[in-house]
């Protein structure tokens, strides 16, 4: 009677270790698919990333193909026009529509800093002028503008910034140590 419950137990036993193993390799060829699935969502993924980086730019290139059509054009009138308006006029009109497009793409110029509060943010100092008649670390003149994308800084502006001079600096100092 045991070997009878024994041997029906081992079979019982064998027929679950049998089942297992099937779902075992169920489970198996599913994480193999699933497996060769993703290594090909990661190249086709990689393949689009490409072709995006390779071509995102396209849309702003063609709009900046036509201020060169523009300004080839203008160089043409400029050749045989006997007047500068003409041609400033035609620089005028290819510099408007080259703001746009900039504009278009989230470019704006920075405010001119000139009488404001140097900001290292926004602002490169190239030069240092000594000047009594602002206040210290104001911008005195914007050599170069400067842009910004969005919220980004993407050039800042090249600016001279005043400062108090030495000779005052020095007067004060030795004021202070009396």
């Amino acid at each position: 009677m045991v070997d009878a419950q024994e041997e029906q137990s081992v079979d019982r036993l064998e027929q679950l270790l049998d089942c297992e193993r099937k779902r075992a390799e169920d489970y198996l060829t599913r994480l193999k698919y699933l497996q060769a699935d993703l290594e090909n969502f990661k190249k086709r993924f990689d393949r689009e990333t490409e072709q995006i980086k390779n071509y995102c730019t396209e849309r702003l290139v063609i709009q900046l193909l036509d201020v060169v059509d523009e300004l080839e054009l203008a160089v043409k009138n400029g050749e045989i026009s006997t007047t500068p308006e003409s041609l400033l006029e035609g620089v005028e009109m290819t510099l408007k529509k080259l703001r746009k497009v900039l504009e278009q793409e989230g470019v704006t110029p920075i405010e001119n800093p000139e009488g404001k509060v140097f900001d290292p943010s926004r602002h490169n100092a190239i030069a240092a002028v000594e000047r009594d008649d602002v206040e210290d670390s104001t911008v005195i003149e914007e050599i170069r503008k400067g842009y910004m994308m969005r919220d980004k800084v993407i050039r800042p502006s090249i600016v001279k910034v005043a400062v108090k001079s030495s000779k005052n600096n020095q007067s004060n100092q030795t004021e202070e140590k009396k």
